[in-house]
């Protein structure tokens, strides 16, 4: 009789019905959506004309007139905002990446140092990770910018480290190359398509006649090649070797103290959350798993290299992908040490032009395009580890 009741009721359509009610919900919520958004849309439009305000992206095309500290593409005032963004986007993007690779491999260095056996080392990472998880991000920052800018010496009496290289007050000086750099990154190119290529052979044939490839020859292609072409550029062609004077240095390449210290900064502050990460992945991993390999005879590196970190990275993926991702958002804290990254340079421009709508926008869809691309390759990642686990 229950379900006959039921029966008559769903033929009766309309608002009994799950599928009709369902609809008619988002329908609903859409349309309120979209009448918020329109609300809010023309009261800004209204405001904005009430203000003489100008719209559009047209001053992209338009002088900046301002100077950048930090620029990794040439630059100048007489460039335009647009040229202005790029380089903040630039220098954004150049510090997100180079702080996940060095958190990466500082958090991986902490994570199993805190699993250590030694009576020193581990109450010693898990000291760090305490006390760096638990100081904000941003008083770190202060402190590094104000260690790197007044206790390092200025020019004139700066030391001299090996290689020509200068560590003072204005930053990290260093000799360049002006020519036959592109030698080196076609070096490294080739090498890392090599080295992709040797692992794929190095695995079937792991698969077929047993036993764990080596590591050296994938190693020596990613840095030998690199290193030859560097040998070779750097003998064949002079350096421009900086030279301390007593305003500052002349020559060679520079690091400045904002980068220096941003770069600290974020990557000791994640990487003791990557620890944290990565421990708690190789505990997962049961322990009769590196029993097993002691048995079939594999030394304790072969063990965590090719029994516990694959298994544990299944774990640790999907939460380094969200601290890799706030990484990349904390980055916008620059502009507390005067670091010219997106939003810095974004805040000059709103200054100079009053159009903060369209910067604005023009930052969150950059953010937003650097967080999905985290996304997108720590899901590739991940799917990728989870399908080797399963094999």
């Amino acid at each position: 009789m229950k379900a006959a009741a039921v029966e008559t009721e769903r033929r009766a359509g309309g608002w009994n019905e799950p599928a009709f009610r369902a609809l008619a919900i988002q329908v609903l919520v859409l349309a309120i959506v979209a009448g918020v958004v329109a609300f809010l849309g023309l009261n800004l439009v209204g405001n904005l004309e009430a203000r003489s305000i100008r719209t559009g992206f047209g001053f992209l095309w338009q002088a900046a007139s301002f100077e950048i500290g930090q620029s990794f593409i040439p630059y100048s005032a007489d460039a335009t905002f647009g040229t202005a963004l790029l380089v903040g986007l630039l220098n954004t993007l150049v510090v997100a990446l180079l702080g996940v690779i060095l958190s990466t491999v500082a958090g991986t260095f902490v994570g199993i140092a805190s699993l250590s056996r030694n009576p020193l080392v581990a109450p010693l990472a898990t000291g760090y990770v305490e006390l760096v998880r638990n100081v904000p991000l941003l008083l770190q920052l202060y402190v590094w910018y104000a260690v790197l800018t007044q206790m390092l010496p200025a020019a004139a009496a700066a030391p001299k480290l090996p290689f020509g290289v200068y560590l003072a007050k204005s930053g990290l000086h260093f000799p360049i190359l002006h020519s036959g750099l592109w030698l080196v990154l076609a070096a490294l190119f080739v090498g890392m398509v090599a080295a992709f290529a040797y692992g794929l052979l190095a695995r079937r044939r792991a698969d077929r006649f047993g036993g764990p490839p080596p590591l050296w020859p994938r190693a020596l292609l990613l840095a030998g090649l690199p290193s030859l072409a560097f040998l070779f550029v750097a003998m064949t062609t002079p350096f421009d070797v900086p030279r301390p004077t007593r305003f500052g240095f002349s020559g060679g390449g520079q690091v400045s103290p904002e980068l220096t210290a941003l770069l600290i900064g974020l990557s000791l502050y994640n990487a003791a959350f990557i620890a944290e990460i990565l421990r708690a992945g190789i505990m997962s991993v049961d322990r009769g798993q590196a029993e097993a390999a002691a048995a079939l005879g594999l030394k304790r590196g072969q063990t965590m290299r090719l029994v516990v970190i694959p298994q544990a990275l299944k774990v640790a993926v999907p939460p380094l992908a969200n601290q890799y991702l706030n990484l990349a958002k904390n980055t916008s804290l620059a502009i507390a040490i005067g670091y010219p990254d997106l939003m810095s340079i974004g805040n000059t421009i709103i200054n100079q032009t009053g159009q903060a709508v369209e910067v604005i926008a023009i930052m969150m869809a950059a953010y937003l395009a650097i967080s999905l691309s985290i996304s997108a390759f720590m899901n590739w990642y991940n799917a990728r580890v989870a399908l080797v686990g399963t094999q």
